[in-house]
């Protein structure tokens, strides 16, 4: 495997930012690990590119136990946190060759990367000069530039517009194909676009680690429904089968059921019943951000 973590915990000082948490990724998947805010993402990522250490656990990167073998396993991780910490004032290439000279890589690496990463336009540039999106290009040729193994990209496409996303998304997917790549983020589209599996945390817990498409199949079945009035959650809440309810909008429900039976019927009874008029209603597909919505809650 390429990334191993083992029963890890984390506590600073009283609070337990991660509590048990077990995964274990091979080469060639691109896996999504996704959380809310404060969910400990971050911690986890900086415990597997060895800045801070787990209080209980084993993390192996590429089977070096990053804890005690760290220099091994930083040689295998490509890393680009969330902040992408560059040195604006100098140049694109400039700034690829100085952190080949770090990892004593020949200086033809540098333009093969700018080549893959799509910076020709702007490799002679000021990274200060450049959009967004090509300050992001840069932070992932730095973290690809020494050919690892393992890539780590915490909120690689925040902040970028449509155009940008859709750049970085084929990259990551290009990337992916011969790399572990464990990718954090909160827009769940981007998930669903590369990822074929989830890995899902809350208060520091594990609470999924499935395929994409598990996670969207069985017998539960999405409605959303459009009201003439409000209606309290604890009111819908008698409606049978029903698992989950979110109020998404004003007068306007998704309603999760875990039953194969159609409720569209049953949703119709419940509002005559009890004096509503039902404005709209339509049976969905279940997407990853009602799951994160439903698990997270």
């Amino acid at each position: 495997m390429s990334i191993e973590v083992k029963n890890i915990s984390k506590v600073f000082g009283e609070q337990k930012v991660l509590n048990a948490i077990s995964f274990s990724i091979k080469k060639g998947e691109i896996v999504g690990f996704l959380g809310p805010n404060g969910a400990g993402k971050s911690t986890l990522m900086k415990i597997l590119t060895g800045y801070i250490k787990p209080t209980v656990g084993i993390a192996l990167i590429n089977n070096f136990d990053i804890s005690t073998h760290t220099i091994e396993a930083q040689k295998g991780i490509g890393y680009l946190p969330e902040n992408n910490p560059l040195y604006l004032e100098m140049y694109v290439k400039e700034y690829l060759l100085f952190n080949a000279a770090i990892h004593k890589i020949s200086k033809t690496k540098v333009a093969e990367i700018i080549t893959k990463v799509g910076l020709t336009p702007e490799a002679h540039k000021k990274i200060n000069q450049l959009s967004k999106g090509y300050k992001q290009r840069v932070g992932l040729a730095s973290a690809l530039l020494h050919n690892p193994e393992v890539l780590i990209l915490d909120e690689p496409t925040t902040g970028l517009d449509p155009n940008q996303l859709v750049e970085i998304r084929n990259l990551i997917k290009e990337v992916g194909k011969d790399k572990t790549v464990l990718f954090s983020t909160h827009i769940m589209q981007e998930v669903e676009a590369i990822c074929d599996r989830v890995i899902l945390i809350n208060k520091g817990e594990l609470i999924a680690d499935k395929k994409l498409n598990e996670l969207k199949t069985g017998q539960e079945q999405l409605i959303e429904v459009e009201f003439d009035l409000q209606v309290e959650k604890q009111f819908i809440s008698a409606i049978e089968h029903l698992k989950f309810a979110d109020n998404i909008h004003d007068t306007t429900w998704d309603l999760t059921f875990n039953t194969k039976k159609d409720m569209r019927s049953v949703v119709f009874d419940f509002a005559q019943e009890n004096g509503l008029k039902i404005l709209s209603l339509t049976t969905k597909n279940k997407n990853l951000e009602s799951l994160f919505r439903e698990l997270t809650s």
